[in-house]
Order: C-alpha cells, then sequence, then structure tokens
C-alpha cells in the first residue's frame, strides 16, 4: 500500500540523518506573523549562534511583517497579498532585504536555500508554497496540517525524493514523531492522539450549536490563531491530525485513536504488543515542538516552558463524543474513504470557518456546511484520488464554491 511504503520510506530518511555541524542553521519561516512563526521567531531571535534567519513570509500584516524581518536579520521577505507589495517595500526600503509578493513571491522565499524551512502558513494556502520548499532541496519542519490533509502521498513521496524526513511540528505529531518506534513497527498496536476538548468540552449539543465566535475563540489551554482555535472547539482539528498521522506513520484507521485530555500535559501515546504504552508530555507551549524540529536530530536548550507535575497534579481521560462533535466523525469518514475526500473536507471546512467568525452561520452550522458538501461530491463520483499539485488545488477549489452554495443555503 501506498501508506505504508511512505511510512517505510519516512523512517530510513530519519535513521540516515546527517550529524548536525557547528555551523548555525539556515531557517526561514513561511507565515512568519501567525501563532507558529511567532514562537519560532522567538526561539531563533533568542539563539542567534545557533540559527541564522534567511526568509519570512506573511499574508497581509506588512507592519509585523518588516518588524520581524528587522529583528531576525532575514535576507528576503515576501508578503501574500500583492497588493501590499508597495507597502512592505517601503517598509524595508533603508535595509537590504529583498522583496517579494504573491503567490510567486511566496514559492521564492520558500525555495531560498535552508537547512530548515518551517510550513506555517495556515490553510490550503500553504500548499504549493510548502511543496516549492521541498522541492528545492529544503528540510521541512511542518506545522501546515493540510499539506498532508489534501495532498499527504504526493508530499511524503517527494521527502522520499529528497531523502529528508518531514519534521512534524503539531505538538501531537511532534510527541508521536519523539516515541514512535520504527524498528518496532509492526508492534505497533494504537496510536492516541490527545485532545484537550476544547471551550465546549462539557457542553451540551444544543449548546454548541448556537455558540458564538467569541465563545468559541476562548481556548483554555493554547494560544493559536483563530482558525485553529475554531478547529479546535470543533474538534475538526482532531480529524485533521488522525489523517496526518495516517501519512506520516503508514497507520490505517483502525490503529488511530483520539482521547480528550483537558489538562493537555501528554500530547501523543504510542502502544506496543507487549503492553507498553509510551506517552510524551510537555507543557501546552508551542515553543516546544518547535525548538525540537529545529535542532533535530539532536537537542538544543531553549525558552520554553517547563513542565511541573506537582503544579498538574492529577490527569484525566474521556471519550471523544462524536454526537456533539460532528467534525470528528466526519473526519474520520474522509480518512477511511481516503482519495481526494480528505482534501474535500478540509475546503469546506475552511468555507465554513471563515462564514462563522464573520457570523454568517452558527457554530452547528460548519459541520452540516463540511457534510453536505462531502456527500455533493461522493454522491457524483469526483472524491477519487488524483496525482499532482494542480489537480488537488482544483479539488480544493471546486469543493469551496460548492460549501459557499450549501453557506448561501443556510444563511
Amino acid at each position: 500500500m501506498q501508506e505504508l511504503s511512505n511510512a517505510a520510506n519516512q523512517d530510513a530518511l530519519i535513521a540516515g540523518a546527517e550529524q548536525v555541524s557547528n555551523q548555525p542553521k539556515s531557517v526561514s519561516v513561511l507565515g512568519a506573523t501567525g501563532s507558529v512563526g511567532e514562537s519560532s521567531l522567538d526561539i531563533l531571535c533568542a539563539s542567534p549562534e545557533r540559527y541564522r534567519v534567511r526568509a519570512l513570509t506573511a499574508n497581509s500584516n506588512v507592519a509585523k511583517l518588516a518588524e520581524a524581518a528587522r529583528a531576525s536579520g532575514a535576507s528576503y521577505v515576501a508578503i501574500g497579498r500583492e497588493a501590499a507589495y508597495q507597502d512592505l517595500k517601503d517598509a524595508l526600503a533603508d535595509t537590504d532585504i529583498e522583496v517579494g509578493a504573491g503567490l510567486s513571491g511566496l514559492v521564492e522565499a520558500a525555495s531560498v536555500d535552508a537547512d530548515v524551512v518551517i510550513g506555517a502558513i495556515v490553510g490550503a494556502a500553504g500548499i504549493e508554497p510548502t511543496m516549492a520548499a521541498l522541492k528545492a532541496g529544503n528540510q521541512i519542519a511542518l506545522a501546515n496540517k493540510e499539506a498532508l490533509v489534501c495532498a499527504g502521498d504526493l508530499f511524503m513521496e517527494e521527502a522520499r525524493q529528497l531523502g529528508k524526513p518531514i519534521l512534524p511540528v503539531d505538538s501531537e505529531h511532534n510527541a508521536i514523531f519523539q516515541i514512535f518506534e520504527d524498528g518496532n513497527r509492526d508492534a505497533i498496536e494504537e496510536v492516541t492522539i490527545t485532545a484537550s476538548g476544547g471551550p465546549f468540552r462539557t457542553w451540551d449539543k444544543d449548546a454548541i450549536d448556537q455558540a458564538t465566535p467569541d465563545q468559541a475563540l476562548k481556548h483554555p489551554n493554547w494560544d493559536m490563531g483563530a482558525k485553529i482555535t475554531i478547529d479546535s472547539a470543533s474538534m475538526m482539528n482532531k480529524g485533521l491530525e488522525l489523517i496526518e498521522a495516517h501519512h506520516l506513520y503508514g497507520l490505517g484507521a483502525e490503529k488511530l485513536r483520539v482521547v480528550v485530555h483537558p489538562q493537555s500535559v501528554i500530547h501523543g501515546l504510542v502502544t506496543y504488543s507487549d503492553g507498553s504504552m509510551l506517552a510524551h508530555m510537555g507543557a501546552p507551549d508551542m515553543r516546544i515542538p518547535i525548538a525540537h524540529c529545529l535542532a533535530w536530530p539532536q537537542r538544543a536548550a531553549a525558552n520554553t516552558h517547563r513542565l511541573s507535575l506537582i503544579e498538574v497534579g492529577q490527569m484525566t481521560f474521556e471519550a471523544p463524543d462524536p454526537d456533539r462533535f460532528p467534525c470528528l466523525r466526519l473526519a474520520w469518514s474522509a480518512l477511511e474513504a481516503g482519495g481526494s475526500l480528505p482534501n474535500i473536507l478540509n475546503a469546506a471546512n475552511e468555507v465554513a470557518v471563515d462564514a462563522f467568525l464573520n457570523r454568517q452561520i452558527k457554530f452547528g452550522d460548519i459541520a452540516r456546511i463540511v457534510e453536505a458538501t462531502m456527500e455533493q461530491f461522493v454522491s457524483a463520483g469526483r472524491a477519487g484520488a488524483v496525482d499532482t499539485i494542480a489537480q488537488v488545488l482544483t479539488i480544493d477549489e471546486e469543493a469551496r464554491q460548492a460549501a459557499m452554495l450549501h453557506k448561501a443555503k443556510l444563511g
């Protein structure tokens, strides 16, 4: 099967990793003004003797990108919104920093020669720049879920050809990456991804359905961007992470689990056939997995929060509820069906989340729009596998258009 060969290739890439030299690592950050990008720059700027920043990108925040470029010493920056090019150029006029804009600018930034490229552009917009980084021969530290959700086989194959593993930045996948025993793959019984449960963990179904953006954005543990915070509230983020795990580790849906763990101390677990269960623990601080990826295959000191088990006191666990959180159920269905259905799921979710944040639909409508879009493509026989990134993006655009129509019906 394709996913098993992808996983075996990932194993070989990890085992064959080159030793890190004493020279500073060059790093680019795609999505530098988002939550992951800011956490990455915090680590990079705190250790100039260890890291050198090459390129930075942002979608539209010119002031923040220019400030980050100056503070980090970046040599190239790109803004996704083409109309903001001149503003960025003016903001950096007294420097030698090169400036780009639009998709071509993002791709150029991703293609700059670097030891590590942190792929943190939110949503399907990150697919092309992230693939460009791989094709340029750069090591990817991946925070963009959509790359693997929408085009997992294509990304894993490109990494195999490059000869470098994809390093997961997501806290859950980074946890699993650290405890996954590649030599004992056949002995793995299951991999468990933990979920905080989000702000609606204890709410009833009707209350969740009517929740407001202000309520959904109040995550109990993590400080994240708006889109991923809404995905956490709906538990779609766990569904996307299941699909990621399938590609990263070559595991079928039957070996993947989700458990709700409100304290967000354990981020991932691997259970083996002898009864051993290995767990990764850490404070809910995205700088921890970022620091791990930046230093990999070694470890380096980082200004991250330290976990105190005494302060934690106790840890609890609950089964997820797919009735109150139907987005998780829909993601499971997409994972099991395969083909383009995960891509369709993601596109519809992005449209629905944006509509919810703009107060155009109810929170419960997010799942309704996603499900209606998935059913439309399945019934039309349009959810099969594709072979190129161009085809992935075509399906993505068609699914967005369909989701917009379903949103209009609900409105």
